[in-house]
């Protein structure tokens, strides 16, 4: 047993901290799976009223999963390992993230630092999200030839506006008022009162009403104003130049902006892995319109198709391990990617599904 994730219970509040500082506390496989069943547990125990999540080191509540590690493993694995590999870490991720998104106690996350993919999906799906002036939130997956998962096409579409599209698209990062704004955050405390609130929770008097309004209430004894999102100013833009159902109009449409913003955004969207973004663009729409436990078995199938292709590799070499932010991208521009290549993406797996249980 690891100690990757730390988890007690302490007074009638499971305590789950993410115990991976140097590496932001990014989430692995070992820590899916000795997360689950805890709170399979702290489900089922009437003396457990709510779950407080947290991450170690003052940097990170998460950073995200460990795909660096699944690329690693893809890189050096013959082909059926490499499939073994990619298969349990999302299958366990997913999972997990369906354990919380269904978790019937108040789950709260503590959100301080950076908080991006994974860490997401460890947040999102719960009930409660302190936020901090610390925060830096992102879905940069694009970038990394992924998409965003964890959940993202479901809960992106459901951000104001197109505001979800554009986070999707272009892993801009957002900070604590943004979060606020967006329906992320439900809470904004400062990072230094964040101790003083767990505290408050395990010594909280639970009664017999619901655990959620003795949440809320201490909650909202710590929260503080985010300040003005900067993202919530640029609303209207996003609006007009993310509607699009091609990333090639969302482009034109960037370009005929013209603002300071559309130019940084499109010269950003132009950095970004092709195949990604269209894959992306079509998961969004998507999930407009299919709810969570239907999307989370899409994104299964994602997972898969976009592990296996070389761009995931190039994505990982360039952002996280060589650093040189110089992806060379197969095909290399949206004009090369073609509805059969993004239907491929999409296909059903023989053998090979997602399935949600009940928990």
């Amino acid at each position: 047993m690891s100690d990757g994730v730390l988890m007690e219970t302490r007074g009638a509040v499971g305590v789950v901290t993410l115990n991976r500082p140097k590496a932001l506390n990014a989430l692995n496989l070992e820590m899916c799976r000795q997360l689950h069943p805890q709170l399979d547990a702290w489900a089922a125990d009437p003396a457990v009223k709510a779950v407080v999540i947290q991450g170690a080191g003052g940097r990170a509540f998460c950073a995200g999963g460990d795909v660096r590690a699944v690329a690693a493993s893809v890189a050096e694995s013959p082909r059926g390992e490499q499939e073994r590999v990619s298969r349990e870490f999302f299958r366990a991720e997913y999972a997990l993230n369906h354990r919380i998104h269904h978790f019937g106690k108040p789950y709260v996350s503590l959100v301080d630092g950076v908080c991006m993919g994974g860490g997401v999906g460890l947040s999102i799906h719960g009930a409660y999200r302190v936020v901090t002036e610390k925060l830096v939130l992102a879905m940069p997956e694009t970038a990394l030839g992924l998409f965003p998962d964890v959940g993202g096409g479901w809960f992106l579409p459901r951000f104001p506006g197109e505001s979800g599209t554009y986070l999707g698209l272009t892993g801009a990062r957002c900070s604590a008022a943004d979060a606020m704004w967006l329906g992320y955050g439900t809470h904004h405390v400062e990072s230094a009162r964040l101790a003083s609130v767990l505290e408050a929770l395990v010594k909280a008097e639970w009664g017999t009403g619901p655990a959620s309004a003795v949440v809320e209430r201490i909650l909202a004894g710590f929260h503080a104003d985010a300040g003005t999102s900067v993202l919530a100013t640029q609303h209207a833009a996003m609006d007009r130049c993310f509607a699009a159902e091609r990333v090639e109009d969302i482009q034109q449409a960037l370009e005929a902006e013209g603002s300071a913003w559309a130019q940084e955004t499109w010269a950003t969207l132009v950095r970004m892995c092709p195949t990604s973004l269209k894959v992306s663009l079509r998961q969004l729409r998507m999930g407009r319109t299919r709810d969570y436990d239907e999307m989370v078995a899409v994104e299964y199938r994602l997972s898969q198709s976009m592990t296996a292709r070389a761009d995931f590799r190039e994505g990982i070499r360039a952002v996280l391990v060589d650093k040189d932010n110089k992806p060379r991208w197969h095909p290399g521009t949206l004009g090369d990617v073609t509805e059969a290549d993004v239907e491929a993406c999409f296909a059903p797996r023989a053998g090979d599904e997602f399935v949600v249980s009940s928990n």
